[in-house]
């Protein structure tokens, strides 16, 4: 492998040199601290001296983050002083959602590197009890954090210890948060970090939080030593405390988490896809969406086991979590023990300054007292809940969701896990979502994770010694704020496979949705991406296509940059072996999207597992899940990373090399173990099926799947574009004429009126720009902004403008006009063709169509602009009026009269009893696809139009009142 490779040619003192010098400074030389001796503290010197096992003289963290994915290798060099063999023990905490991909020991200049093997099955002996010696109470097992390993170190030699962890930074409240722990247990010669974060789209908001720690910061600024780096979006963070910096923290090696906080920028629209090497990765984090009221039941335990510093850091949460309550959600509180209690029974109540007082009193009431009777109430929120949905005033649109909260396990009514998760189901019956949070060491975390997977939730664990307060409260903040619900996320049929889940519950505010899959066809020109949700009351589809030769150029050059920030970091960083990382980290990185997606199928099959009915589907689920993790090398629950054991012999030097591997069960031992299965039946076997051979998720545009409409849109040629140049058609009187406005910039224009009877009101406001060269105009005037309102039967607006539409019906919504989207509500419904036009209509019988008139790179004359076009104006009243509007339901007619003289013959154009001269033009419309020839009317289109310019002026873009016009007879 290329990374031992690096390792032996990189470190001489591990080839040829397995003893320590002589001549060395018996006092503090051997420690090789990045200081001189002589500038060591007496404290410092006194810890060093003491220790009696072996020293780390040099711990070396580095990681790189491509486009949220994070790639991290730790080398820790150990020294045995003393010439005895002592033990070794390398810990390292790894995040909890992270998988490690290596593991590797160099002892005594030889190479001991990890394997990853399937983990033995245990098998059900007669009533499903285990075999003997092992522990039934297997559903308490803590989420595997820390890795740990022991080996002998042969006396006065060295040790290398190099892990590898790949995880996929989840957004939780706006930002990313990526943590390494510095937990050495002991003070460190030479600690360094470095952290490289490289991604497509400009990072903001990044910032160093103080070490976490578990006690409160003294200060707010970054850890001391803390460097931030930032060179054409590529940022640097590298932390490197001297041992006295160290010792300052803590004289026991427990620095803390050193977290590291940012977000990235963001365009409204479809995502962010990025392609590399045959497979694919979306990132989809809307913002700019109105808030979706919930229906929320908060079930809480108040068992005794909760008595003291859990019940009172839960009731302070829930008293925060009712403030924090918006006034359209609906709410109920249930407390259980023995007993279960409802604070108002039947019903949700609104959230109202009465409500919350009342809600206050309740919780301050709860007293913990008696066992755990968790089926009861869960069942009782759900009835409760249920009953709300299914009653007509209930908040249909809403999300609806229950949180779950205990510290134990059930010790009343039913107590088997696979009863409560059954009887759950049929209670919730796919009707809303749990969350449940388990806080301390004797919950039954197992049945919690799945109860809250199998009912579209999630599941947090709040340690014994952490401040629970502030972790529920956090939790709720990340579900508190629903924006879409019904999430689907659809390509193109037959042009991607093996795609990760894409079908989402809900998303809440400030998270992140991502999918992964690979591409049937490598060389296709653009991947077509819908996605549909729901919004409240409304149907969002965006969609559009993404080009993947550009999409894959651009991946490719943010990991060439990441590449390179990897090898200039290695040569800085740490010692020769921690600069030879850059090479696998580097080439780690050139597959990162395969390897995200890699991820994301076996945490896919992992909670697909946990999910399954029966014990075919479970056992399709585990060997795909198994087959992905073998292939990246992944320690999962599926699997064993096992490594040899080098032998020491009694004077302190190595055994002779073996020549045969030992057995996994002899000779070897789990580098690190996750949490097994206990309740299969068989054994597993391997089937030798390639990676990738997973059955694809529905997750295709194809037959039974809704896509919107690709027909062509109907314009009518009633018109008001360009300059602004208006066109009218009168279709019953097969004439269609054409007038100038040449209005003030600034100006907003009635362009149609019918407040007072379909409730319909469009007005334009114009924007100036100098007139192009060789014009008789002084200057032009196009039209920036439209806005719609409508009245009925609530009111609301659009406004559109050549980058964004807003929508607004009571609560905000922005769009971007680059993307395809479509939002389908009672009063208005839009619809968005990228870059092209926007479609708005009122009550399936009104329909405007605004074109999007935009310039890549636009002369001084020329301005982003909108064109604003009838499509069907039936349902607008005979009293409409406006500039437009005016005409939608006159008859005109056409009168010639003869020449005199050398003149040429005149026309007249008689509308509403007048006369109105007007010659014959030919005008461009539909962005100058079609010309049409017209009758035009001069003078700013005096006597055509009722009264004069000055009386379609309005004072703001919402102005909806009537304004008198005059008749302009003849």
């Amino acid at each position: 492998m290329l990374l031992l490779v690096l390792l032996l040619g990189f470190s001489p003192s591990l080839q040829g040199q397995p003893q320590l010098q002589e001549d060395l400074d018996p006092d503090l030389a051997e420690f090789d601290l990045d200081i001189a001796p002589r500038r060591v503290p007496r404290q410092v010197k006194t810890i060093l001296l003491k220790e009696n096992k072996p020293h780390i003289q040099e711990l070396s963290i580095k990681t790189t983050i491509i486009s949220r994915y994070a790639f991290t290798a730790v080398y820790c060099s150990m020294l045995n002083r003393h010439v005895a063999a002592a033990e070794g023990i390398f810990q390292f905490q790894v995040p909890a959602g992270a998988y490690i991909s290596n593991f590797t020991m160099i002892i005594g200049g030889r190479v001991y590197q990890s394997e990853v093997r399937p983990k033995e099955r245990r098998v059900k002996h007669g009533k499903g009890r285990p075999k003997s010696g092992e522990s039934s109470n297997t559903s308490s097992e803590p989420e595997v954090e820390v890795f740990r390993t022991a080996a002998s170190i042969p006396g006065r030699n060295r040790a290398i210890f190099l892990l590898m962890y790949e995880e996929l930074l989840q957004r939780r409240l706006g930002s990313y948060e990526h943590v390494t722990s510095l937990r050495p247990l002991q003070l460190v010669s030479r600690l360094s970090l470095e952290v490289s974060i490289i991604d497509h789209a400009p990072i903001v908001d990044l910032e160093v939080l103080p070490l976490r720690n578990g006690r409160s910061a003294a200060k707010s600024e970054a850890p001391i030593t803390t460097a931030i780096k930032n060179e054409k979006n590529v940022w640097k963070i590298t932390f490197s405390p001297s041992i006295i910096q160290q010792a300052k923290i803590s004289t026991t090696g427990l620095l803390g988490d050193f977290v590291i906080r940012y977000d990235v920028q963001r365009e409204t629209g479809i995502g962010d896809i990025q392609v590399l090497n045959g497979h694919f990765v979306h990132y989809f984090a809307p913002k700019d969406l109105p808030v979706v009221p919930k229906n929320v039941v908060f079930v809480i335990d108040t068992s005794a086991s909760m008595m003291g510093k859990k019940m009172r850091q839960t009731k302070d949460a829930l008293l925060t979590i009712l403030r924090d309550l918006r006034p359209a959600d609906h709410f109920n509180f249930i407390s259980f023990s023995n007993k279960i209690k409802v604070w108002q029974p039947n019903r949700l109540v609104p959230v109202t300054p009465l409500n919350v007082r009342d809600a206050k009193k309740f919780i301050y009431t709860l007293l913990p007292n008696g066992g755990t009777n968790i089926d009861g109430a869960i069942q009782t929120g759900s009835s409760l809940l249920r009953d709300y949905l299914s009653d007509p005033d209930g908040s249909l649109n809403g999300v609806s969701l229950i949180i779950f909260l205990t510290d134990g396990r059930s010790t009343i009514g039913e107590t088997q896990s696979t009863s409560i998760l059954g009887n759950t189901r049929s209670a919730v019956q796919e009707k809303f979502c749990i969350f449940t949070i388990g806080i301390g060491n004797d919950v039954d975390y197992r049945l919690l994770e799945r109860m809250a997977l199998e009912n579209c939730g999630m599941m947090r664990r709040i340690r014994e010694e952490a401040d629970a307060s502030a972790m529920l409260r956090g939790f709720y903040n990340e579900i508190g704020t629903p924006l879409l619900s019904d999430i689907r996320i659809n390509y193109t049929e037959n042009s991607v496979r093996y795609v990760t889940q894409n079908l989402f519950t809900n998303y809440f505010n400030g998270s992140e949705i991502i999918v992964a899959g690979k591409l049937t066809n490598q060389s296709a020109e653009s991947l077509h991406v819908q996605v549909t949700a729901s919004n409240n009351d409304r149907v969002i589809t965006l969609e559009t296509d993404v080009p993947l030769r550009r999409l894959q150029t651009e991946t490719e050059r943010h990991v060439k940059a990441a590449t390179a920030a990897v090898a200039a970091g290695a040569k800085v960083l740490g010692s020769g072996v921690m600069q030879g990382l850059g090479g696998p980290l580097g080439s780690v990185a050139e597959d990162f999207v395969e390897r995200v997606w890699g991820f994301l199928s076996v945490k896919d099959g992992l909670r697909s597992r946990l999910r399954s009915q029966t014990s075919k589907e479970r056992e399709e689920h585990i060997q795909q899940a198994t087959n992905l993790s073998l292939a990246y090398h992944f320690l999962t629950p599926l699997t064993n990373m096992v490594v040899e054991k080098p032998e020491v012999l009694a004077d302190g030097t190595m055994a002779a090399a073996p020549t045969i591997r030992p057995a996994a069960d002899e000779a070897s031992s789990p580098a690190n173990e996750l949490p097994a299965d206990t309740d299969d039946d068989q054994p597993l076997k391997l089937d030798g099926k390639p990676r990738g051979q997973i059955s694809p998720l529905s997750n295709k545009i194809g037959k039974g799947e809704r896509r919107p409409d690709k027909k062509s849109i109907t314009i009518s040629k009633t018109s008001a574009d360009g300059d602004p140049h208006f066109v009218v058609d009168f279709p019953l009187s097969k004439l269609t004429v054409c007038f100038n406005i040449n209005g003030e910039p600034g100006h907003v224009l009635r362009l149609v009126s019918d407040h007072r009877y379909s409730g319909v009101t469009v007005n334009g406001k114009l924007i100036g720009a100098p007139a192009p060269p060789g014009s008789h105009k002084q200057q032009r005037t196009y039209f920036s902004t439209i806005t719609i309102v409508a009245d009925r039967p609530r009111r609301a607006y659009i406004e559109v403008t050549p980058k964004k539409v807003i929508l607004d019906g009571g609560d905000r919504m922005v769009l971007p006009c680059h993307s395809t989207v479509a939002v389908d509500s009672d009063v208005l419904s839009v619809a968005v063709s990228a870059g092209s036009n926007v479609t708005v209509t009122v009550g399936g019988n009104i329909s405007f169509v605004i074109l999007l008139h935009q310039y890549r790179n636009p002369a001084p004359y020329q301005r982003d602009h909108l064109g604003f076009y009838i499509s069907n104006s039936a349902g607008l009243s005979h009293r409409c009026h406006g500039l437009l509007g005016q005409f939608l339901h006159q008859e005109v007619g056409v009168a010639q009269l003869p020449a005199q003289g050398d003149a040429n013959p005149s026309a007249f154009l008689k509308v509403k009893d007048r006369s109105v001269p007007v010659v014959r033009k030919s005008r461009r419309i539909y962005s100058g696809k079609q010309n049409v020839d017209c009758w035009f009317a001069r003078n700013n289109a005096e006597k055509l139009i009722d009264g004069r310019y000055e009386d379609y002026v309005t004072s703001h873009m919402f102005d909806t009142g009537e304004r008198p016009h005059g008749t302009n007879r003849a």
